[in-house]
């Protein structure tokens, strides 16, 4: 064993303590020590994506390793992409060397995507003001799949039913055309799919498996960012699928013009067929959900406790779910058949807490305004001071002040704006207010969207 693979060894040591056991076999497991020159340590890898992807995202945690395997201070290392085989005009021509071994539990290099969770239905998807525009955009999809809202670009914030919806296209499509190939992906598994493809050698494999198909739903697209060589592929299997009318659906946590790290070209297509947006649920669509939930479980809570939770609950679509069976559960467990508000205030205390503590970021408040006032992003620091974005724009200050706990300064940073310009729009808005039954109703309509009660400040 020469000096390279005697460090490299125990450098591997410490990576595997560092790395989950899946990210260590995708990303450190492959790599081969070549080596070792004065300082510099020579990595082999197998492609220019593994070698960049390395580079940008393992390069100081296998340095750090190095320094613990008693290399010196200095060390650095170098991955290079070993090359192709000897051709046959070789004098001695090489064996080809063995394909590398699948996964364990994969039968080859491109499994098949995850399968459909099988409660995400539209019978099980409630519907309220929040949902229904996107409910009804499926629904469209549904009737005329690559001609109708192709593709289909659902966002939102997290828990709030991205994934459920998407799958009950899925689900409904099946169940209209039984033939249909359905396939349902979230980014993360594209990105070690599309990885353990290259690495296999099976970019064919990959690349048919996602264009002959009859529809793709990727989930939670905005993970893509940053990953050139997967989006180059992506923006191709894009293209296929459009110009054969199939179907396209993917969800994000924001809208296509607020993604970042994302090729132009890209988020241009995502906004071909309709973009549309789930927000957080109103009072009543939480209170619906709460009592659809309960008439599928054996136990029940009496109608005052739903409203306390639907009232106190208000996060997302998750956490409402959670909330509800971890009271049903204690019912069930107990053999009680009522408890008392007092104990479900037991229950709940670490979520309850966790509601009233967690606090607004700038950007979901401006998010929020933006969106209510259609408006980008960056409207909201911008220098245009028309009526049309100057007003929107002094509420979002308004709410940064009502609703966090920042201070003057914080605010007029996030807004790239003086601290005097903070303290006037916030004024101005409170005087506004007074006399403006319209802007009363937008910042109370805003304030609710953003989960928390208008009563919270004077309107």
């Amino acid at each position: 064993m020469n000096a390279a693979e005697t460090l490299w060894k125990k450098a591997c040591e410490f990576l595997a303590g560092v790395f989950r056991p899946d990210v260590y076999t995708r990303w450190i497991e492959i790599i081969r020590p070549v080596t070792l020159d004065g300082n510099t340590l020579h990595l082999s890898v197998d492609n220019d994506f593994t070698r960049d992807w390395l580079v940008n995202n393992h390069q100081q945690a296998i340095l750090e390793a190095l320094g613990a395997a008693g290399a010196p201070a200095d060390i650095s290392v170098v991955f290079e992409v070993e090359a192709d085989d000897a051709v046959e005009t070789d004098p001695m021509p090489q064996p080809p060397r063995p394909a590398p071994k699948p996964h364990a539990g994969r039968k080859n290099a491109v499994p098949d995507c995850t399968p459909l969770d099988a409660n995400f239905t539209f019978e099980n998807f409630v519907t309220g003001p929040s949902n229904s525009f996107a409910h009804s955009a499926a629904l469209g999809v549904c009737q005329e799949p690559g001609r109708a809202y192709n593709p289909l670009f659902i966002y939102g914030e997290t828990g709030i039913g991205k994934t459920h919806l998407m799958q009950a296209i899925g689900h409904k499509i099946l169940q209209d055309s039984p033939r249909s190939i359905v396939r349902y992906i979230s980014s993360e598994t594209l990105l070690n799919e599309y990885v353990d493809s290259l690495r296999n050698h099976e970019n064919k494999a990959f690349r048919d498996k996602y264009r002959n198909t009859d529809v793709l739903m990727v989930d939670d697209i905005q993970f893509l960012a940053g990953k050139t060589a997967l989006q180059e592929e992506f923006f191709h299997t894009f293209n296929e699928l459009h110009s054969s009318r199939k179907q396209i659906i993917m969800t994000s946590d924001l809208g296509p013009n607020d993604l970042k790290g994302l090729e132009p070209r890209l988020v241009s297509r995502f906004q071909w067929g309709l973009v549309t947006q789930i927000e957080c649920p109103d009072f009543e669509t939480r209170l619906a959900i709460l009592r659809y939930k309960q008439s599928l479980a054996s136990v029940h809570l009496p109608d005052p406790m739903l409203t306390f939770i639907a009232e106190n609950i208000t996060s997302n679509v998750r956490c409402l779910e959670g909330a509800l069976n971890k009271a049903l559960s204690y019912i069930s467990l107990t053999g009680q058949k009522e408890i008392s508000m007092e104990t479900l205030r037991t229950l709940l205390r670490d979520q309850l807490n966790k509601e009233r503590q967690k606090d607004l970021s700038f950007d979901e408040i401006q998010r929020a305004v933006a969106d209510h006032f259609g408006l980008r992003m960056h409207d909201m620091s911008s220098r245009q001071r028309t009526r049309s974005v100057a007003g929107p724009r002094q509420i979002a200050m308004f709410l940064c002040r009502k609703l966090t706990r920042a201070s003057l300064p914080e605010i007029a940073r996030a807004f790239e704006k003086t601290h005097a310009t903070v303290m006037h729009a916030c004024q101005t808005v409170q005087d506004r207010m007074q006399v403006e039954p319209d802007l009363c109703d937008a910042v109370g309509e805003v304030t609710r969207k953003l989960g928390r009660d208008p009563n919270l400040f004077s309107i």
